[in-house]
């Protein structure tokens, strides 16, 4: 019975730090943050990029 606290405390513990994060994540709006700046290092990447135009 000791085994099965140990092993519900442990998923316990693991989702109250998934759902700790996820509220840090929501709360200072992160996931726009990083998805800004990953756009703009796409844009910085394609931008330098030559075209080759032919019709």
């Amino acid at each position: 019975m000791d085994k099965v606290f140990k092993i519900l405390w442990t998923l316990i513990k693991i989702i109250l730090a998934v759902v700790i994060v996820l509220i840090v994540v929501y709360f200072w709006n992160l996931d726009q943050k990083v998805l800004g700046w990953a756009y703009k290092q796409v844009n910085t990447m394609f931008d330098r990029k030559k075209v080759n135009l032919v019709f």
